[in-house]
């Protein structure tokens, strides 16, 4: 007699079955795609063709970001076609993830190389339950935004790295990090960079009808905050209940496919953990003490720390180069697991020829994305959805679900956050306020349904990095194989996390700082 758990794995009768059905034929589906370098090159040509045959009509949205009608841009022009190609060596290597990536794998790579990393996990997996790895990672994913994309090249591979050492699919471990990281990116209480930037954006959008209107930049904080828990409760159901179940067969063949070992540390891993955690401190010592005067170098021209353009901000991803290398050194060099400097560059080379398969993946990735946006069809995409909403008159609280689903499928083809919002905002937040709706819960509406949809599109950039990391471990891994793995999870907060704010909303919580859910 099988049991509803056991149905989700084998695939037999009941609803586990039927979803672990689904999900096997998208899986398949996806894996039968072609390799992502070829698929994101398909993408380049499909839309080049699409901007040729679209260029030749006009349309009625307004862009906001001109105030004037939108246009597609025809890519197969003479103009249009040598500028792709004299601009791509820049498209290429200032294709934002690509240097992110490289530099923080740089230092985590040879901090992995001296031990230091394992060393690191097998100690806190000493102290820690297997059965809380799950919301732990859940809470450090979220966590991680305040750091900027820190969490896709750190948080991500080390989930994989804590699960196999704990004796779990490492690949449930990528999916776990992965939802925290990307699926909950609006869950957090921490502020992060990212609150003034829509917050701004929000407050120029609703200004077009009221030219005095003023936002707090922590007008959501209070609701992000108590969305941590949720997304940390949803996700760990999801994990073990759906996701665990249907990955822990999958067959281990990749280059990391053999388990760390977990027996104690030596005396040597020991003393040097210990040194290591200490020029680790040492280091966040340093910065703190650096960062904390009101004239210091790393605050923005305000006394912003935690400013988009606050040099500390800009400055995340070398600052985890550093703290990752220095330490990984000290290690090695007092626990004997290197011999000299050639050492440390050895283990700098091999973090690059991991990365191999990512940085030709990028190349396409970059090509598209940057026509993609050349050509304005993301742009026309967003203002339409908008207006098929707008249209459709509904009552409140179908205005924001409404709103939530769009953005949600808006979100699978334009992947910036403040892109889309800089496109939505200036129609939504000025709409919703004429049917008495704050910008605040406008705002709050679009963080949901941008979140939801993040781990799901081959699209985001960051996307092609999570098939390479689940690659390590399974070989046959494919864009299908991420889909499928994400997909219960981005279905699960969607639904769940609308279904939350529209209760947040019903019982009158307050929002945020300074916020409020009618206008005026």
């Amino acid at each position: 007699m099988s049991t509803e758990a056991d149905d989700v794995v084998t695939g037999e009768g009941g609803r586990g079955g039927v979803l672990s059905r689904a999900l096997d034929w998208i899986e398949r589906t996806g894996n039968r795609l072609p390799d992502p370098a070829l698929l994101f090159f398909a993408l380049l040509i499909a839309v080049w063709l699409l901007s040729a045959l679209m260029s030749q009509f006009s349309y009625d949205h307004v862009d906001p970001r001109s105030g004037e009608a939108i246009e597609v841009q025809n890519l197969l022009t003479g103009a249009a076609l040598t500028s792709f190609f004299s601009n791509m060596v820049t498209t290429f290597v200032q294709f934002h993830p690509l240097g992110v990536v490289l530099l923080a794998m740089l230092g985590i790579g040879v901090a992995d190389y001296t031990g230091f990393i394992k060393a690191g996990l097998r100690a806190l997996l000493n102290v820690t339950s297997r059965k809380l790895l799950t919301p732990m990672l859940l809470l450090i994913g979220i966590i991680s935004h305040s750091a900027v994309d820190a969490g896709y090249v750190l948080v991500i591979p080390l989930g994989a790295v804590i699960f196999q050492a704990a004796g779990r699919h490492p690949l449930v471990g990528i999916a776990v990090a992965f939802a925290g990281v990307s699926g909950g990116f609006s869950a957090n209480f921490v502020p992060s960079a990212l609150d003034p930037m829509l917050q701004g954006i929000s407050q120029a959008g609703g200004q077009l009808i009221d030219p005095d209107l003023s936002l707090n930049p922590l007008n959501n904080w209070f609701f992000t905050s108590a969305s941590t828990l949720l997304i940390i409760g949803l996700g760990w159901y999801i994990s073990e209940a759906l996701v665990e179940p249907r990955l822990q067969h999958l067959v281990q063949d990749g280059d990391l496919a053999q388990a760390n070992e977990m027996e104690a540390l030596s005396d040597a891993e020991r003393g040097g953990l210990t040194a290591a955690i200490v020029a680790m401190a040492v280091g966040i010592g340093l910065l703190v003490l650096t960062a904390f005067p009101e004239t210091s170098a790393w605050r923005d021209a305000g006394g912003e720390l935690a400013a988009s353009g606050a040099p500390l901000m800009r400055s995340i991803v070398p600052l985890i180069f550093l703290l990752f290398i220095i330490p990984g050194i000290v290690y090695g060099y007092v626990a004997g697991t290197v011999a000299g400097h050639r050492d440390i560059i050895a283990g700098m080379t091999q973090a690059m020829s991991g990365m191999a398969y990512y940085i030709v993946m990028a190349f396409f990735a970059a090509l598209f994305i940057a026509e993609f946006g050349r050509s304005n069809l993301g742009a026309l995409f967003a203002l339409q959805g908008a207006a098929w909403l707008k249209a459709a008159a509904m009552p409140a609280t179908f205005t924001i679900v409404g709103l939530i689903l769009i953005t949600g499928m808006i979100n699978l083809f334009v992947g910036s956050a403040s892109a889309k919002w800089a496109l939505l905002a200036p129609i939504f937040v000025p709409m919703l306020m004429q049917l008495g709706i704050s910008p605040d819960l406008t705002q709050a509406a679009y963080r949901v349904g941008d979140s939801s949809t993040n781990i799901i599109t081959p699209l985001m950039p960051y996307f092609p990095l999570v098939v390479v990391f689940c690659q390590r471990y399974v070989k046959s891994t494919g864009i299908g194989t991420v889909v499928a793995m994400m997909l219960p999870y981005s279905l699960g907060f969607l639904v769940v996390w609308s279904a939350f704010l529209v209760l947040y909303w019903t019982l009158g919580v307050p929002l945020g700082l300074g916020a409020s859910y009618v206008y005026p």
